[in-house]
């Protein structure tokens, strides 16, 4: 033991590897201090002594500091293998974070181009937003330009609304409006000589074939010679548009009257010739004579009149018919012309306003609006114009056609097909229709073609009906005069209003009386004031605004083809009438005006709901209230749009030419150039304000 002791100290001292964990131990028997082993197995006692104490304790304190050490070395390599694992978290752990960072990365890249592209918009937006106060300053600029130029134009248009009706331009009517009483008086001059004329069919025919004609056939054939005078209408009425535009109002007039006299003298050979057949077709050569009128007349008077005065005299239009249809009543009864003899007379009486109108009408000039507009002759529509004022101060008039020649400029030639495809002319085309179809449909054709029969059926004597239908013409001539003044006062749909109101209230009436003439003797006598009171209103609005009113509606270019439209509907509609009317009296008796009574209810919700008023109006202004109803929402004054339309054609007039714009900046030049005008026609746009943002990339 002792030496084992030894050699560990030794072992030790040396500096050699650690011995291993209990190779001493095993090496040493420890034995109670009184005993011990000898041999042959027997126990001696053992007497340790001082030496192997010491030595004994230095082992221990050796051992000691061997389990201490090794339990150093065990903590030290537990700390290695927990920092193993740690490091092997972290290399995941950093892999991790690596892999974020990239996408990190690619994200702060993302938003960085982001950035760049939210930049350049910025900038794009302060560039806008620079361009729109450019553009904000020189609209102001415009706004003062056409606010100084819409004072010029209601400056000028108080001048015209100061002319007034000369000696030339009632000359110039008057002329005109011979066309109007030729279709008054053909209009009313077959009702009086009715009978006449059926029997001289019968014996016309009992002459041919030597048999009577039934009166069925007689009734038919009269009706075939009252409404193929509106089919001859139709026609006339139709080519007045093309024969407009190609000839002119006044030569279109002029050789209409070939027409006139060559149906008025087929009529006024009937009788000589014993063929009824003439009087059929000469009623169908002056229909297209009265159609022509119907549609050039107006357009003409339109034309020539001041426009203070275009209402008023429209309105001669329905006189001269009113005339006419007064002349052929009063010269048909039998103390005159309305005999067995006279009646061929009373028809060939056409004749007069054919040849009267061929003699006055070489003298008078042009419309001005047909010859600046539509043939482009400034030097006779001048000298049209000072003839018609009676003044060299026609500026004002030349001015206000140029301003609708270059508002209409795209329609300048407007064919029929384009008329009824043009959005912006299809509502006042719609208009003009149905306030023709207002004035046939109406019932008025009825009283004027069944007056006498229509009274001898309410039980007067036919001598009292032919007085009564005198009445009507009488009437129909008062109270067109009464509206003349009430034309531009009133205003044209405020009188079409009363004139549709006042014939329905009166078309009831007259029902009522045929329906109760049997029961009282005086409701004939209702009868008569109710037909009177119903032509009394007719007068006042229906008569004469549709033929205006059609006129006013459009400008010079749609004009012709808008007119031929309108005339066609009014005569397809009289000949609806005119044909239809007995079959219709047959089969409802006394009801015969209540169809009448509903179709002027519903005229007069229309014209309530979408007729304009054009009083005092003019063209280009009357254009704009139809515009605003197609996508022109922000001139809501139709009057001021059409004053603006005004300012900005007669300052364009101003306008030197502009130079050729720059590429980039077109629309901001076209704005500059019409802001200019007068003495700053060559300023420069402003300059555009400072950049609200740093010129430098960051944002």
């Amino acid at each position: 033991m002792r030496q084992s002791c030894h050699r560990l100290l030794e072992h030790q001292q040396a500096g050699g590897e650690e011995p291993p964990l209990y190779s001493p131990i095993d090496q040493i028997s420890v034995v109670p201090e009184h005993v011990a082993r000898e041999g042959g197995g027997k126990l001696t006692r053992y007497a340790p002594t001082e030496e192997d104490e010491a030595t004994l304790r230095e082992l221990l304190l050796s051992l000691q500091r061997q389990v201490s050490v090794m339990s150093m070395n065990l903590s030290a390599k537990l700390d290695d293998l927990q920092r193993g694992d740690r490091q092997l978290e972290t290399t995941v752990a950093l892999c991790e974070i690596r892999t974020q960072l990239q996408e990190l990365t690619k994200s702060v890249e993302s938003c960085q181009s982001e950035v760049s592209e939210v930049k350049r918009d910025m900038v794009a937006i302060k560039q806008e937003l620079d361009t729109v106060q450019q553009v904000k300053e020189e609209i102001e600029e415009l706004r003062e330009y056409v606010d100084r130029l819409e004072e010029h134009s209601q400056r000028r248009k108080l001048r015209l609304l100061e002319q007034g009706l000369t000696f030339f331009l009632s000359y110039a009517i008057l002329a005109a409006v011979l066309g109007m009483l030729q279709f008054g008086y053909n209009t009313g001059v077959i009702n009086a000589p009715g009978k006449n004329i059926a029997n001289f069919m019968k014996d016309v025919y009992k002459n041919r074939y030597g048999m009577d004609l039934h009166d069925d056939t007689v009734n038919r054939l009269y009706s075939i010679a009252v409404s193929i005078f509106a089919i001859g209408g139709m026609l006339g009425g139709f080519s007045g548009g093309m024969i407009a535009n190609r000839f002119g109002r006044k030569g279109g007039l002029l050789l209409n009257n070939i027409l006139g006299i060559s149906g008025a003298s087929l009529m006024g050979f009937t009788k000589i010739s014993h063929c009824y057949e003439l009087l059929i077709f000469g009623r169908f050569i002056i229909g297209v004579n009265c159609g022509l009128n119907t549609s050039l007349v107006p357009m003409y008077i339109s034309e020539i009149a001041p426009l203070n005065l275009r209402g008023g005299l429209g309105t001669v239009n329905q006189l001269a018919v009113t005339v006419g249809l007064l002349l052929s009543q009063v010269l048909g009864i039998e103390q005159i012309l309305g005999t067995d003899d006279g009646w061929p007379i009373l028809l060939g009486l056409a004749i007069c306003p054919a040849i009267l109108q061929l003699i006055l009408l070489p003298a008078c000039p042009e419309s001005p609006r047909y010859l600046l507009i539509t043939r482009q002759w400034e030097e006779e529509a001048r000298r049209a114009l000072r003839r018609l004022r009676a003044s060299n101060q026609v500026e004002e008039d030349i001015e206000e056609m140029r301003a609708e020649e270059r508002a209409q400029q795209a329609e300048a030639s407007i064919s029929m097909r384009e008329l009824l495809c043009s959005p912006t002319l299809r509502a006042p085309l719609l208009i003009g229709v149905v306030m023709q179809l207002s004035q046939q449909l109406s019932g008025i054709n009825a009283v004027f073609y069944y007056s006498t029969i229509l009274f001898t059926s309410s039980g007067l004597t036919d001598e009292s009906a032919k007085f009564a239908t005198m009445g009507i013409g009488a009437i129909m001539v008062g109270m067109t005069l009464v509206s003349l003044p009430l034309m531009d006062r009133t205003g044209r749909r405020t009188l079409h209003l009363y004139g549709l109101g006042g014939m329905f209230i009166f078309s009831i009436f007259i029902t009522i009386s045929f329906l109760i003439k049997e029961m009282i003797d005086w409701m004939s006598y209702l009868s008569v004031v109710s037909t009177l009171s119903f032509v009394v209103f007719f007068a006042v609005g229906p008569g004469s605004i549709p033929w205006l009113i059609t006129a006013e509606l459009f400008s010079q270019g749609p004009r012709p083809s808008a007119m031929a439209i309108a005339v066609l509907v009014n005569w397809m509609a009289n000949f609806v009438v005119g044909i239809g009317f007995p079959t219709m009296k047959a089969l409802l008796e006394n009801y015969t005006f209540l169809p009448f009574s509903v179709f002027l209810a519903i005229f007069w919700i229309f014209t309530y709901k979408k007729v304009p008023e054009t009083k005092n109006k003019t063209f280009e202004e009357i254009l704009a209230l139809f515009r605003n109803s197609n996508g022109r929402d922000s001139f809501r004054d139709s009057r001021l749009y059409g004053s603006m339309m005004n300012c900005v054609n007669a300052l364009e007039q101003q306008l030197p030419p502009p130079p050729p714009p720059a590429p980039v900046d077109e629309k901001h030049d076209s704005l500059s150039e019409q802001s200019s005008g007068g003495g700053e026609a060559g300023r420069p746009p402003p300059p555009l304000p400072p950049p609200r943002f740093p010129a430098t990339g960051n944002v």
